[in-house]
């Protein structure tokens, strides 16, 4: 029964809207002019009847632009997944991009006023976790890195590298065409599954630039194989550019198959390139690690200014390294009698209304081009299909992978704080028949 009063008087006022906590909250992101237009178009569908005027606050903030990439809970079982962003960085490594946010000595030494080395104390840290390293360097990305190894080193020269390891490297990008696009030419040796120290060796001459080792780090080829070590490569007189890919500085026994920075220069790798922000934990960054006449040549090259970082990615990767507990090692060795012990008391929260959920054994990888075929033993939260899009779509979205008709959440990657935030995802999708 209608009260007499004209429902456009019902619509909340602009000042009343704006003095919200959300949208204060709102306006301090993406400027007041820009939310008040929201909330004007919010008020003027509730008075054309649209929607309710008890839904402008909402509907003002759903048209308003997103601040950038939202927070996801992992709970997928990859460690490091690629649509996610790969590693998540360590509290040390946030803390360090905060305060690298305003004005820093990147480039000054305060004790002189003068100019120095960019990102001094970042290298330094680099090159002191990986003491076989001479000299270290970094770029904005492990392709980037490959680039400018042959850019520096084989312009209108040769990379020697085996057809077994001609890789494409995600998104259609292949490695053949990354280091042509440079102007080197490749000098393919071997077959796709079995290449001999004696290819390498007919293949070589004076117009080779390097030879490039490259570990298929999202792949694995058995059976009929045969490869060539770094150190057989290394006696062949010419200098060995190793791409690990994943970014592991040493030897780790829970990845027994995957190459690591310190081992590969001992073996002779003039030069080693890898990813910061698969195994080691840190922030996107190409690593490049070796010889200090092979690195200078390389932090010289013109190249080299195009493919430099910035000053937030320095920060988080010298809060990295110096933090072994990133989230990507705690992921990656956690337990698995306690991850049962966390899902089976977030089941047990949530049984209490009548859901569908069990606690069923779970097979987490580690994900983003490394170690492929190694298998962590967990365990995951199953739920019916259905939750999926909700928990995908909610906030904080949660992830999890649907396999045989059940949505399985693993809270390996999840940190264990966030367990409230998954139940309370879980709780918010209504319950089952």
């Amino acid at each position: 029964m209608s009260d007499g009063v004209d429902p456009r008087r019902r619509v909340p006022r602009t000042d009343a809207l704006l003095a919200q906590p959300r949208l204060v909250a709102a306006a301090a992101n993406l400027g007041r002019d820009l939310v008040k237009t929201a909330v004007r178009q919010a008020q003027d569908r509730a008075r054309r009847g649209e929607i309710t005027p008890d839904e402008v606050p909402d509907v003002a903030l759903a048209a308003l632009p997103s601040t950038g990439p939202r927070a996801v809970l992992n709970a997928t079982g990859v460690v490091l997944h690629t649509n996610l962003g790969r590693a998540a960085l360590s509290d040390a490594a946030m803390v360090a991009m905060t305060a690298a946010a305003g004005h820093t000595d990147v480039e000054l030494d305060l004790s002189t006023g003068r100019r120095a080395r960019r990102g001094r104390d970042t290298m330094a840290a680099l090159a002191a976790a990986v003491p076989a390293a001479e000299a270290v360097h970094v770029v904005n990305n492990g392709a980037a890195a490959l680039v400018l190894a042959a850019t520096a080193l084989a312009a209108d020269a040769e990379i020697v590298v085996s057809r077994g390891e001609l890789v494409e490297i995600g998104d259609g990008f292949r490695l053949p065409d990354l280091l042509t696009s440079t102007g080197a030419r490749l000098r393919e040796v071997g077959t796709t599954n079995r290449t001999t120290v004696a290819d390498y060796a007919a293949a070589v001459g004076p117009r080779t630039g390097f030879v490039l080792k490259v570990h298929p780090s999202n792949f694995r080829v058995t059976g009929f194989t045969s490869a060539v070590p770094v150190r057989r490569l290394a006696a062949l007189g010419v200098p060995v550019v190793a791409d690990i890919g994943s970014g592991l500085l040493a030897p780790d026994p829970l990845l027994p198959d995957e190459p690591d920075a310190a081992s590969t220069l001992r073996d002779g790798a003039a030069l080693v390139t890898a990813s910061g922000d698969k195994l080691l934990g840190g922030p996107q960054a190409g690593l490049l690690l070796g010889t200090a006449e092979m690195v200078e040549r390389l932090r010289r090259h013109p190249l080299a200014r195009a493919l430099r970082v910035d000053k937030l990615t320095l920060a988080a990767l010298a809060g990295t390294l110096g933090d072994r507990a990133t989230p990507t090692r705690g992921a990656l060795h956690a337990d698995a009698a306690a991850l049962r012990e966390r899902t089976e008391r977030l089941r047990d929260a949530l049984a209490g209304d009548g859901r569908k959920v069990e606690v069923v054994p779970s097979v987490a990888v580690v994900g983003g081009g490394g170690a492929p075929g190694v298998e962590l033993d967990s365990w995951a939260l199953s739920l019916p299909e259905r939750y999926a899009a909700p928990l995908r779509t909610g906030d904080p979205p949660v992830l999890g992978r649907v396999a045989r008709g059940r949505l399985l959440l693993d809270l390996r990657c999840v940190p264990e704080h966030a367990d409230a935030g998954v139940r309370a995802a879980v709780l918010a999708v209504p319950g089952d028949d």
